[in-house]
């Protein structure tokens, strides 16, 4: 009960919490200073540690922990004016001015800012906004869900072990002021709620730290969102300290503590939440919630409302909606029985049965090789082309994985390296034993297709050239691959059916795509010359062939010739000595005047004989003379 010094003052002498108030404040402004301090160093570091390390845990551990010392010591500050107060009363029950105005030195360094506004509000309602607004601000500008894990090494368990070491001295302090009754401390039991949010935010710290490592992401998520409890406890400071400048100011009655917090009194076992609420109504308005039959009607209702409730909601999880571009893979104790289409279906409840999504005709494109840290940056329609559509040999780009290939270096065994982008076009399987396989046979189905790829690519470029696969061969390498990579999948029964396998590119790596023009250009000139050459040995060849063809072709012919000539020649004389052996001498005058008239045929002749006499008339051969008429004929008669 507050107590007015314009009616009771003199009764405050035999008041408990009044003869103690100076030895309170004391006390007060003793703990006030030490965990300002600890707050304010936990400030500096955190700041210090940003500049250089700003995704680590470290950051927001500190501004927590000093956020949830800051709220503690706005509570302490506010706790110290009331305990001042009472010291004043009780050393001076009849001075009418303020007491606040000359109390101590925080009384005196608010006293040098003017007495106007500033004397209006009142130094306590300053003081409990600006240190919440200093919590407030703190808490958000650190505020950050996405930190990455990190290790963070020996100084998390040294880090742990002093803010154990603290929890423990607040725990001691909170103790203290447990046992502290209401007639000789009304406010301990309120500071000891706040010493609460300290010790809480201090040991789920340490446990952060203590798990904190380079696989680990849920330290960094709770040491995050334990800044709600401090913050929660800031706002509803300012929210106080804010509706009490609407309350008119009474020097002679005895204050109120304004750190009074609703959700730091939640922090207590059981939890009574309404508990605070029945009893300010009680105490304020003189309202017992208890003797109101609707409230006690709804009390006991609330536990079989309550269950009827959570019956119907149990029975609805066995009501499933599997949506149109989906299946769902109905368990029944954890068997599988069906697959469900696209539609409502019922089955038992959670968890004795459930429904696993899975994919009905979704098309999916995979890469090989992706970069998990590239961000895919969405071009504009009338701006230039993205950088992933620059297929130039010089540049690098983000689906690119070095592949090693064979070398064409003559009869010698070697390698090249060479940078490849191929994708594949996949879905799971239309049947429901495939969406079965792909559930529980595969764990990450993209996971399991690039790893599969990457294994057949190994194998499959390993026979083949950088030449094959920039010619010809690069049209069939695609449709090769992707049987290989389906028939494996086939045999690992994982449900995936591969539609299309893309080869985006194939080049040299980025360093090299210069000198391997300048190969490419020296090959292609080689390549000429030596075309050149061989054409020129060619048709010096065929030449020497014709003309060897030709000659022998004419001494075939000679030969055939002279053959032939010698044939008829033999063929003569065969018959000739024939003719000779069956007419002897006249045979041989008949050569002998044939002969002769070979010889004589053209010469004009003078014969001379002396046999030829006036007795003996000449003799014609007539053989050799051509009849002038047909001798058959008849002649005609002369009339």
């Amino acid at each position: 009960m507050q107590v007015d010094l314009e009616a009771d003052g003199a009764s405050v002498e035999g008041l408990p919490r009044f003869q103690q108030g100076l030895f309170q404040a004391r006390r007060l402004r003793k703990a006030g200073i030490s965990l300002t301090t600890l707050a304010v160093a936990g400030w500096v570091l955190a700041l210090f540690v940003a500049l250089f390390a700003p995704l680590s845990i470290w950051p927001v551990v500190l501004i927590n922990c000093s956020s949830a010392l800051m709220v503690l010591v706005a509570g302490l500050q506010s706790a110290w004016w009331v305990a001042d107060w009472r010291a004043q009363a009780l050393e001076e029950p009849s001075v009418d001015a303020e007491p606040v105005a000359e109390a101590g030195g925080y009384a005196g360094l608010i006293g040098r800012f003017g007495s106007g506004l500033l004397a209006q509000i009142g130094a306590p309602v300053i003081w409990l906004c600006g240190a919440s607004l200093l919590v407030l601000v703190s808490i958000i500008e650190f505020w950050n869900l996405a930190l990455p894990a990190a290790a963070v090494g020996q100084s998390a368990s040294i880090g742990a072990a002093l803010a154990l070491a603290l929890a423990f001295g607040l725990l001691v302090f909170e103790r203290r002021l447990a046992q502290e009754t209401m007639t000789q401390w009304p406010e301990a039991s309120q500071l000891a709620q706040l010493s609460r949010v300290a010790i809480i935010c201090l040991v789920i710290s340490a446990i952060c730290l203590l798990f904190a490592g380079a696989e680990s992401v849920w330290p960094l998520r709770l040491a995050t969102l334990m800044g709600l409890l401090p913050a929660l406890v800031a706002l509803e400071f300012l929210l106080r300290g804010m509706l009490s400048l609407f309350s008119p100011r009474q020097p002679r009655l005895e204050p109120r503590l304004m750190a009074q917090s609703f959700i730091a009194g939640l922090l207590r076992w059981p939890p009574q939440p309404l508990l605070a609420l029945q009893h300010e109504l009680h105490n304020r308005f003189g309202i017992d919630l208890r003797q109101i039959w609707a409230f006690t009607y709804m009390r006991r209702a609330f536990l079989p409302v309550l269950l009827v409730v959570l019956a119907v909601g149990w029975s609805l999880t066995g009501v499933h909606e599997v949506p149109l571009q989906g299946r769902g893979i109905y368990e029944r104790f954890g068997k599988p029985v069906e697959v469900f289409g696209p539609g409502l279906h019922a089955g038992l409840p959670w968890p004795l049965g459930r429904v696993l999504s899975v994919e009905n005709g979704v098309v999916h494109e995979l890469a090989t090789s992706v970069s998990e840290a590239a961000v895919p940056e969405l071009a504009s329609a009338e701006g230039p082309a993205p950088t992933v559509a620059n297929r130039l040999w010089d540049a690098s780009h983000v689906n690119d994985k070095s592949q090693v290939i064979a070398s064409s270096s003559g009869d010698k065994q070697g390698f090249q390296i060479v940078n490849m982008d191929v994708r594949f076009v996949y879905r799971i399987g239309l049947t429901d034993q495939a969406a079965l396989a792909a559930t529980y046979n595969s764990a990450d189905v993209p996971t399991l297709i690039r790893s599969t790829a990457s294994r057949i690519l190994v194998h499959d470029f390993a026979s083949r050239t950088l030449d094959e696969l920039l010619g010809e061969q690069r049209t069939s390498l695609a449709d090769e691959v992707g049987r290989a990579v389906q028939a494996d999948l086939n045999t690992l029964d994982s449900g995936v059916e591969i539609l299309a396998t893309v080869v985006e590119a194939i080049h040299p790596p980025a360093g090299a795509a210069n000198a391997y023009h300048g190969v490419q250009a020296a090959q292609i000139g080689a390549q000429a010359l030596i075309s050149r050459e061989r054409g020129a040995a060619s048709e010096q060849t065929n030449q020497a062939l014709l003309q060897a063809s030709t000659v022998r072709d004419q001494a075939q012919a000679s030969a055939h010739e002279v053959n032939a000539g010698a044939q008829a020649a033999d063929l003569r004389f065969a018959a000739e000595q024939k003719a000779y052996a069956t007419a002897g001498k006249a045979f041989v005058l008949e050569q002998y005047l044939g002969q002769l008239s070979q010889g004589l045929a053209n010469a004009k002749l003078l014969i001379l004989d002396h046999r030829l006499g006036a007795d003996g008339a000449p003799t014609i051969d007539l053989r050799s003379f051509t009849l002038p008429a047909d001798p058959v004929v008849p002649r005609k008669a002369v009339q």
